[in-house]
């Protein structure tokens, strides 16, 4: 089993945390993680788009002109594509494009991207966050501490409202709960910042 050192939000060891090698010591399949980010973007896309057909447009009813002897070219309906105020041809309408992806490839890809920022040094364990109030400076002070002040993602056990709000307005950090962690988010920062407790959860579920 690899190890990593514990800090505080300081920056200083207070300990050392084995990791389970199944999870975060594997050799990242890039295929894999290529595949469940594209599928994550493919489904972040609403695909409410939608144009009217000629059928759908108001109006057009009745023949504009005579079929012949007019010298004009023949036309059944002034709501045809080419007409203003016509009907869009071949245009745009409502559709999923979701992707829909193997459980057995999503945790292989979760699993690879953990084990990446292991392999690149990218991944820091934290002993805790001890907050009284919602404190943005307290973060962005820890966050410089810890040599993670650009793009930065902390990971949490579970949901705690004093974080999220003391981290949301930093530029660059976003911040996820065990639960609703992503493959993208992880590949998406430049280093991630694991509390010692939402480790254990990780090894819980992905074991």
């Amino acid at each position: 089993m690899s190890k990593l050192s514990v800090l505080d939000m300081a920056g200083k060891k207070v300990s050392d945390i084995e990791l389970n090698d199944s999870i975060f010591g594997i050799e990242p399949n890039m295929s894999a993680m290529h595949l469940v980010v594209v599928g994550y973007l493919a489904n972040q896309r609403q695909g409410t788009q939608s144009t009217k057909t000629r059928s759908e447009v108001s109006g057009g009813g009745k023949k504009p002109w005579r079929q012949k002897g007019t010298g004009r070219a023949r036309q059944g309906s002034t709501r045809s594509p080419q007409w203003y105020h016509g009907g869009i041809a071949l245009g745009p309408k409502p559709r999923t494009y979701g992707i829909s992806i193997n459980k057995k490839v999503k945790r292989l890809a979760m699993k690879s991207a953990l084990s990446s920022k292991v392999a690149a040094e990218e991944m820091l364990v934290l002993d805790s966050i001890k907050l009284d109030a919602i404190k943005t400076k307290e973060m962005a002070k820890m966050l410089a501490a810890l040599e993670a002040s650009k793009k930065v993602l902390v990971v949490l056990p579970e949901n705690n409202e004093v974080i999220y709000k003391s981290i949301r307005n930093i530029e660059g950090a976003k911040v996820s709960t065990v639960n609703t962690l992503n493959v993208y988010d992880i590949l998406n920062c430049d280093k991630i910042v694991v509390l010692k407790d939402a480790v254990t959860k990780i090894e819980e579920v992905y074991a």
